[in-house]
């Protein structure tokens, strides 16, 4: 079993907080599923110039300081030119389509156990809010063919085909990115190695978030920071946001032939704080469904996180060491608070 499957199953869930709602049989928006406030999506800001993540060329001889630059100032930032062929990320968006269009109770064959990591589900952050969110997911961490040969008996191979190479070229992407920013914060090569091990841990995050009959009072995905190094999101539609202090929510709007990506908790340990771990939600629309596919790289499950202080900064470390599975831990008793709860 992938040791990330490990480190999730010591932190169960009770089945209720799983299982999603048959959306399908609900034209009109449930009392679960009916957020106290309606949802405040004005911006307190007006100079839209000023209100984009920015949009880097892996490309540029300019990158590594430019993804530093947005690491610290947005935590998140459109990616072009990062090889992925058009054909790939066409074909995974198929098979997500392909997935979510089916009968609920041919999805929840492959319902996630409580004990699990992987599978079709609610979002692992759902224990944490009182009212439930206007979302499904199915999770891939390493091989997606246990769970799809439940729901397609006989006729799963395209579908993980098409997400072992993704996720493949994910991780390429999430290693390239990790190194420049080890560059940037001058972590040693033995701090590093992990980068090129073959037990780093990744996840794929497929994401549905159907038409919402009162989008202004249901959430898509409620706000917090991902449990990772960088996450790396496909979607052609709007609906993402990120908070960023002093300016409010943020739309992160789908940009041409790029990736959006941001920043997680480990990152924000590493950099002793200096790169931001933001927090980000999504929104609904009345008229459009909305798909996503997230992928979530970080180090191997018994890496030692640490902050990087560097002697001629003069700065004290503001987190303790932690491993990657005490954090997984932490992350799913504290929420929110978890970086807290670390710091020194």
């Amino acid at each position: 079993m992938n040791a990330l499957n490990e480190a999730y199953k010591a932190n169960p869930l009770h089945l209720g907080d799983i299982i999603p709602l048959d959306f399908s049989s609900h034209p009109s928006l449930p009392d679960s599923h009916a957020w106290s406030q309606p949802i405040d999506e004005n911006l307190s800001f007006n100079d839209p110039a000023s209100s984009s993540i920015p949009v880097i060329d892996l490309m540029d001889p300019n990158a590594t300081k430019l993804i530093g630059l947005a690491c610290e100032n947005w935590g998140a930032f459109h990616l072009k030119n990062h090889g992925i062929p058009l054909g790939v990320t066409q074909g995974v968006e198929e098979e997500v389509q392909r997935l979510f269009s089916l009968p609920t109770e041919q999805k929840l064959k492959a319902l996630r156990s409580p004990s699990g990591a992987t599978g079709y589900g609610i979002a692992r952050i759902s224990p944490f809010f009182s009212k439930c969110m206007w979302h499904e997911g199915f999770t891939i961490i390493g091989s997606p063919s246990h769970d799809a040969e439940k729901i397609w008996p006989g006729d799963f191979a395209r579908f993980c085909d098409r997400m072992e190479n993704y996720e493949k070229k994910m991780q390429i992407i999430a290693k390239r990115l990790t190194e420049m920013m080890c560059d940037v914060l001058k972590i040693s090569e033995e701090k590093r190695k992990w980068i090129g091990a073959s037990d780093t841990s990744g996840a794929l995050q497929l994401n549905f978030y159907p038409s919402c009959p009162e989008p202004n009072r249901a959430m898509g995905l409620a706000p917090h920071t991902d449990t990772s190094m960088f996450t790396i999101v496909q979607t052609p539609s709007s609906g993402l946001q990120i908070f960023k202090e002093g300016k409010g929510w943020i739309p992160v709007q789908p940009h041409p032939e790029a990736l959006i990506v941001h920043t997680g908790d480990f990152l924000h340990i590493m950099s002793n704080g200096r790169f931001c771990s933001p927090v980000h939600r999504v929104m609904l629309n009345e008229n459009r469904k909305r798909y996503s596919m997230a992928y979530f790289y970080s180090p191997p499950i018994d890496y030692v996180v640490s902050p990087s202080v560097t002697k001629d900064l003069n700065s004290a470390a503001r987190f303790r060491e932690v491993t990657v599975k005490e954090y997984i831990g932490i992350k799913a008793q504290k929420f929110a608070d978890s970086l807290s709860f670390i710091s020194t």
